[in-house]
């Protein structure tokens, strides 16, 4: 890790912005020609998105557990993540076509949870790690003077009052 990785930081944005959790769950491990689809399509969707930033899609991050992964999205806005979910052109309206075609038994399940986050709702702090989730998908600055303390984050990220 260099120096700069190993200080406190934090994540800013001053939009509002959205949180988007998808994730995968295996329920039948031996049917692996229904889950493995649904496994594969989630690189081709987000290749397409850290391609083309235009979509409103701002990074993510990517975790696996026994029962399958699960990827933390941030997006600019509902509309850009609804844009993209919705649009035949790109990669996810294909793949959600087939996996509800095809995947009726059971061996696998899809989740995502949506959360839409205003200036002054959230507080991030990463101590000894590069940049990662909301300060790798957004602007990464020093947690100094007043950004110091959790609470000092949060009402730095609130909106100016006049």
């Amino acid at each position: 890790m260099s120096p700069e990785e190993q200080r406190r930081y934090t994540a800013m944005r001053e939009e509002p912005f959205v949180v988007f959790l998808i994730g995968m769950r295996i329920n039948s491990f031996l049917a692996v020609r229904r889950w493995l689809p649904t496994l594969r399509a989630m690189g081709p969707m987000l290749r397409e998105l850290y391609a083309h930033p235009e979509k409103g899609f701002l990074g993510a991050e990517l975790f696996f557990n026994l029962r399958g992964p699960m990827v933390i999205q941030y997006w600019r806005s509902f509309e850009d993540l609804e844009k993209f979910a919705r649009n035949p052109n790109d990669p996810h309206l294909p793949a959600w076509r087939r996996f509800n075609a095809e995947v009726r038994d059971g061996s696998v399940g899809v989740w995502h949870e949506t959360y839409l986050v205003e200036p002054g709702g959230y507080e991030a702090i990463y101590n000894g790690v590069p940049a990662f989730g909301l300060a790798r998908a957004t602007e990464r600055v020093p947690a100094v003077g007043g950004l110091a303390s959790a609470r000092g984050r949060r009402k730095s990220s609130l909106p100016e009052q006049g």
